[in-house]
């Protein structure tokens, strides 16, 4: 489903003029217009399910003989909390999974947490969401999310807490199940993040 820009450009002239704005203005003249193109790019992901967006980036290839984890990190997203709306930044994806078959293309890792973001929802909903499309995508059941991120719903507005991180886990298959895994990967980020 397409983002209806005609409805996105009358209500942001509504709202302007409901928080006391001359949506006339120069400065706002193309406002409503300018939010409408902003809100089809940033809220791409809502127009796809988890199942298409495995379909679209499950570019895979032969997978070497020996199975051991692929860990894709500081990957740069950022998304809005359905609650306020409200931007979540510095958000920073670590992905890993262990190869079956085929290995994924990395940059379709990135691609598939970048289409995540852009939906209205919960930090911890991207992790679940990354891990889902990642084991469709990979055909492994053994996936690793690690999201760090701000969130402006605490950082500009209510507590206004502008230092703190929230940092969410989703594990799933091997990486659930063994917890000398769990802290290898952390490990891992711990240590390449100190680098």
């Amino acid at each position: 489903m397409a983002v209806d820009q005609a409805k996105i450009r009358e209500h942001i002239r509504g709202i302007l003029e409901a928080i006391g704005e001359d949506p006339d203005r120069e400065g706002l003249r193309e406002t409503p217009d300018r939010v409408a193109r902003m809100y089809s790019e940033i809220f791409e992901g809502i127009g796809y399910t988890n199942d298409e967006i495995a379909e679209m980036f499950n570019k895979t290839f032969d997978a070497p003989t020996e199975r051991d984890m692929v860990l894709v990190k500081d990957i740069e997203i950022f998304s809005y909390c359905e609650h306020h709306m409200a931007l979540m930044y510095d958000m920073n994806v670590a992905v890993a999974y262990i190869p079956r078959d085929r290995v994924l293309g990395l940059s379709k890792i990135a691609r598939i947490a970048d289409m995540v973001g852009k939906r209205l929802q919960l930090q911890e909903k991207i992790g679940s969401d990354i891990a889902y499309i990642m084991e469709k995508a990979t055909l492994s059941p053994d996936v690793a999310v690690i999201i760090k991120g701000k969130h402006s719903c605490m950082t500009a507005r209510g507590i206004k807490n502008n230092t703190s991180v929230t940092m969410t886990t989703t594990f799933r298959g091997a990486f659930k199940e063994d917890e000398h895994l769990q802290e290898r990967v952390l490990r891992l980020l711990k240590n390449t993040s100190e680098e």
